[in-house]
């Protein structure tokens, strides 16, 4: 009954708009044609001029109410100079935007038509052509140069201390891997993957490497001024992790794994004394990855070193949940989880297997 309803609305408004124009065309008739468009002419004009001033005060109301305060400052070494650079873009193009829209909508004002003014045809000037073709191509080469000299900051190699952390992606949610106190990975295999026997990354168990890793969902740990290198990947379609208050970005593809680093400024109680208690940084899927995208957020904790010694001391190897589906002829016995003996420690204590002989 409503769609009825709303395309019976959308019929009368049709008509009414119909009846309207042509009740205009007759008053044009009536009043003559080149005298109703000479006063629409003054009108648009002026429109336009008001138009002008009205979008300009717009563009600096919304920069005024908003500037900072949408995201908050950056909350990481290379989201100062993302920033910085995005500012340096916006001063740029800003004062380029102001000049070209206030010489269209003021010469559309002046220059409107009017009894015994002529126009003056200017087709061709080279000096003219010239300048706003090299000028703007300088300038978006620099803009351009600063953009990459970042980007293979973000994306080169990150210092030998960084913690590293595994992110996967996969419909709809993020998943998260440490290496344990090896500082390594272990090996994966996308057919290994079965989350029925509790390996939902496809870690080969055969390889020692995978014995100490930590898997997680839900929330990323990272310390506070610490570098952490994210290794990037995805399980099904193409992902992307959006990490909005690091200002930082960066697909995650299947079989192609990719990398970023930063270093986190603020731990999360910082900035929730900052902008509130209920402040969290957030990692979303910043690429359209179907019916469940909206929902593909997770949470990052950025805290003190002896605070993420003690969560990470609460975790277990994932092979140990795993060890009752190993793979046949792997060796088993004597696996038990080892508990770092103080969690403030300023070492890296992780859960870590031992054998006994």
């Amino acid at each position: 009954m409503s769609t009825t309803w709303i395309v019976i609305a959308l019929i009368l408004g049709f008509v009414i708009v119909f009846q309207i124009a042509k009740a205009s065309e007759y008053v044009s008739i009536l009043k003559g044609e080149e005298k109703t468009r000479k006063e629409n002419n003054r009108i648009n004009a002026f429109l336009l001029l008001a138009f002008l001033i009205a979008g300009l005060f717009g563009v600096w109301y919304c920069n005024y109410r908003l500037a900072g305060k949408i995201l908050g400052e950056a909350a990481s070494n290379h989201g100062e100079r993302i920033d910085n650079m995005l500012y340096i873009t916006l001063a740029i193009t800003g004062i380029v935007f102001v000049l070209t829209q206030i010489g269209l909508f003021w010469f559309s004002f002046k220059y409107q038509e009017k009894e015994g003014q002529k126009p003056l045809y200017y087709p061709h000037n080279n000096k003219l052509e010239l300048i706003w073709t090299v000028i703007p191509a300088i300038t978006l080469t620099v803009l351009v140069g600063y953009g990459l000299y970042y980007w293979f900051q973000i994306t080169g190699e990150a210092p030998k201390d960084s913690m590293v952390v595994e992110v996967t992606g996969k419909q709809f949610n993020w998943e998260y891997r440490y290496p344990g106190k090896d500082g390594m990975f272990g090996k994966r295999y996308y057919k290994e993957v079965n989350e029925a026997a509790s390996n939902p990354l496809g870690q080969l168990w055969d390889d020692p490497a995978n014995h100490d890793d930590i898997y997680t969902t839900g929330e990323m740990h990272i310390v506070v001024g610490k570098p952490v290198k994210l290794i990037i990947g995805a399980k099904d379609v193409i992902h992307d992790v959006g990490l909005a208050h690091f200002r930082m970005k960066m697909d995650a593809v299947p079989g192609i794994p990719t990398t970023m680093w930063f270093t986190p400024k603020f731990t999360t109680r910082q900035m929730r004394d900052k902008y509130g208690p209920d402040f969290n940084y957030e990692i979303s899927c910043d690429q359209m990855c179907g019916k469940g995208h909206f929902s593909m957020r997770g949470t990052i904790v950025v805290e003190t070193q002896a605070e993420y010694n003690a969560w990470l001391a609460t975790k277990q190897p994932q092979y140990l949940a795993a060890k009752g589906n190993a793979p046949a002829g792997a060796d088993t016995t004597g696996l038990k989880p080892v508990t770092p003996a103080s969690a403030t420690d300023t070492t890296r204590p992780v859960a870590v297997l031992t054998t006994t002989n």
